[in-house]
């Protein structure tokens, strides 16, 4: 290590300049070292930044006591900490090689029922979904909480406030590493098990996993909402195991967390695995070598974050393979809770003007006079400039609210809805979607966590093209064996479980058809079946075996959410059905104008009002904002009318032409007017079918009447769309 002699926190909060006394140790010498760092959310003492005049360093501090944390320089880490034996205030620099730390591997849950990632391409090509801007330009917002279990706050010498400050280290950490893709991970709570482990935690990562979760789900959510939870261990797992998450399992209620060894002296360490397994949730994959994966920094300078073994050094960054795998998993419908900004007031470390976000008192945030760049917002007092109305969000254009009805956020699958500009905020609703349950929209199957998924689907993912799911006895045959190649996943012991018949569909997905092979790569094997009929003949059934090791996900296995029968839905491993959700119930309430979103809340169709969609209006939802602004109608909706200006001159020419024969067809003059004004204010009723007209005149104007309510009541829902022209109502 070289010694930084003189520094403290006087030296912050926005530049940093680093007078080191001999800084070598290598091929480049150092007489100075400038850092420019901004304060970031986690307090008043947590900062990024990067190396002045350094094209891709980075830099990760905190100066809460003494200035410590990471600088990526050059393809090389080094670390920055206080020496704890001076009171000069010396600092050391070392490289990131001389950490103590344990090496080891990262161990999907192989319990989980979502596919390897590296299948995510094939399951929903692009052309399932078109490519949606606003995923990527839309900032998102993981709200973490971070635990840490009885041994880790032993091993930091039962100090609490020592833990603390590493957990928000960790966090700080995790957080720099994933603004490169446009995600905040937002720390909203801390806990520390001082006295007892509140769920059991064994060497077993495993069992320490589901147990973690379901303390999560049961007793943490419920307490504290939040995006996801990681646990900090201190006790060393068995093998090589240094962490552990459900793959694409992010803002699910049963899955969204993981578990992380503690494993270094520096916190950098158990940061790194912490986004390796949060990268897990949100859908990455580990990058092998066959996937050919692109990364800025060398694998022996620690190549990047979700390779499957840790080592020195740590890794900093994410490949294209984890950027490709995590815009997959958005445009599929993972992270469905991560577009609606963290309350403000719960973010751990208090609130202070340059942080990114826009706390109370603050009209606006745009960081740090350094690095604003919003003409809105005036950085050193957070206050809005000017004339400006607002300076964030996506629904402010050019310091000024977007009208009531803009799109803000395009529905990105057919689980999704879309959300829309209310008029009185300059940010989107949050996101919502339809009701668990709930058709697809489009596709044979049901929602699920915003994401639809079917047998076919999957059979395509696996075999190709020209796939399709295997008969009913296929299934019923194969997953009764409850061994690797036919069983309803494993049990909390690790043994495959053997499936029900009435739950077959819910395990090994079976095929016919598609390519020889599967698909999905080198390390997957045809499992094929013939089961005799009665009747003569046989059925060839074909499963997937992949050789991913206990370690990872089965993605032959059939994904929960799938349809199983009509009415029925796979979870956790059973084929239940789906009035569980209540879906129908809700949807009852929305008077046949509407569907049932995640909220249970009516999103009403483009001219009903929320929140029953009984009344006439703007459609939309309490939740997403009207679909239309007031006297327009929007472009995707235009069709929803049946009426545009020229069928209402269709309809005069004709109606003229019907009344020069009124005697002889005033039946068709009548159904037609009682057709159209069915979609607006009674405008005609016939009291008799057979009626005739008293006298010319007044079926001209009953005709009149009819055409004038009708252009009335879509001009009223569509006002500039229907453009009002003079009308020829006179006679013959």
């Amino acid at each position: 290590p070289i010694c930084c002699q003189g520094l403290s926190n006087k030296h912050g909060p926005h530049l940093l300049s680093l007078l080191c006394c001999c800084l070598t140790g290598g091929p480049r010498k150092w007489s100075g070292l400038t850092l420019c760092v901004f304060n970031v959310f986690q307090g008043n003492c947590y900062y990024h930044g990067e190396v002045e005049g350094h094209a891709n360093s980075d830099v990760s501090l905190s100066i809460c006591s003494g200035i410590k944390g990471f600088i990526s320089l050059g393809g090389r880490a080094y670390m920055l900490e206080p020496c704890t034996s001076c009171s000069d205030g010396t600092h050391w620099i070392y490289s990131a090689e001389h950490l103590s730390f344990v090496s080891g591997t990262c161990g999907h849950d192989f319990n989980i029922s979502h596919p390897a990632v590296e299948l995510q391409n094939l399951l929903f090509p692009m052309h399932f979904f078109q490519h949606k801007r606003h995923l990527q330009s839309t900032t998102k917002y993981v709200e973490l909480i971070i635990v840490a279990d009885n041994r880790e706050f032993q091993k930091q010498g039962k100090d609490m406030e020592k833990v603390k400050q590493r957990l928000a280290e960790i966090a700080n950490y995790v957080d720099k590493f994933y603004r490169a893709l446009n995600i905040r991970v937002a720390l909203v709570g801390l806990e520390v098990w001082s006295d007892a482990d509140k769920c059991p935690i064994t060497q077993d990562p495993f069992t320490t996993l589901h147990e973690f979760l379901d303390w999560r789900k049961v007793k943490l959510l419920p307490l504290k909402p939040h995006d996801n939870a990681q646990l900090i261990s201190g006790v060393y797992f068995q093998g090589t195991t240094i962490g552990m998450a459900p793959i694409m399992s992010m803002c699910t209620v049963e899955q969204s967390g993981g578990i992380v060894m503690d494993h270094s002296d520096n916190p950098l360490g158990a940061a790194v695995t912490l986004a390796h397994e949060l990268g897990h949730n949100f859908g990455m994959n580990h990058d092998t070598p066959e996937r050919g994966c692109g990364c800025r920094v060398t694998v022996d300078h620690g190549g990047c974050i979700m390779t499957p073994s840790t080592g020195y050094p740590f890794p900093t960054v994410f490949s294209s393979c984890s950027k490709k795998d995590l815009m997959a998993s958005f445009e599929k419908g993972v992270g469905m809770c991560l577009f609606n900004m963290p309350e403000l007031k719960v973010l751990y470390g208090g609130q202070k003007c340059g942080n990114g976000y826009v706390e109370e008192g603050e009209e606006c945030d745009c960081g740090e006079l350094e690095e604003c760049l919003n003409p809105c917002c005036n950085a050193t007092t957070c206050t809005l400039k000017g004339d400006a109305v607002c300076a964030h969000g996506h629904c402010c254009q050019d310091c000024q609210l977007k009208p009531a009805g803009t799109p803000c956020r395009e529905s990105s699958n057919s689980c999704d809805l879309p959300e829309f500009c209310t008029g009185t905020t300059p940010h989107c609703p949050s996101n919502v979607y339809l009701h668990d349950g709930h058709a697809c929209h489009s596709v044979d199957g049901y929602c699920y966590n915003g994401i639809c998924q079917t047998h076919e689907q999957q059979c395509i993912t696996l075999w190709g093209k020209g796939a399709k799911p295997a008969p009913g006895i296929c299934f019923e045959r194969v997953n009764s064996a409850g061994d690797p190649y036919g069983n309803c996943g494993k049990d909390s012991k690790g043994s495959f479980a053997k499936c029900e018949a009435r739950d077959a569909k819910c395990g090994k997905i079976q095929c016919q058809g598609g390519a020889n092979r599967p698909v999905i790569g080198t390390n997957a094997v045809s499992i094929e079946t013939n089961i005799p009929l009665q009747e003569g003949g046989r059925i060839l059934c074909r499963g997937t075996h992949v050789y991913l090791g206990d370690d990872m996900p089965d993605p032959g296995l059939v994904l929960t959410g799938t349809k199983c029968g009509d009415g029925m839905m796979c979870l956790n491993r059973q084929c239940q059905n789906v009035s569980i959700f209540n879906v129908h119930e809700c949807a009852a309430k929305c008077s046949g104008r509407g569907v049932c979103n995640n909220n249970k809340n009516c999103h009403c169709e483009a001219h009903w009002a929320p929140p029953f969609c009984d009344k006439v209006g703007f459609g939309g939802s309490v939740d997403s904002g009207p679909i239309r602004v007031a006297g327009k109608l929007p472009v995707d909706h235009k069709t929803s009318i049946s009426f545009s200006y020229q069928s209402l001159s269709n309809y005069v020419q004709v109606s003229n032409i019907i009344q020069s024969k009124l005697f002889k067809k005033y039946r068709s003059v009548c159904e037609l007017h009682a057709t159209t004004a069915r979609h607006g204010p009674a405008a005609c009723q016939c009291q008799e079918q057979n009626q005739v007209a008293d006298s010319w005149w007044a079926t001209a104007a009953r005709r009149q009447v009819a055409v004038l309510v009708l252009l009335h009541s879509v001009a009223w829902g569509g006002g500039s769309y229907i453009q009002p022209q003079q009308l020829d109502f006179s006679p013959g």
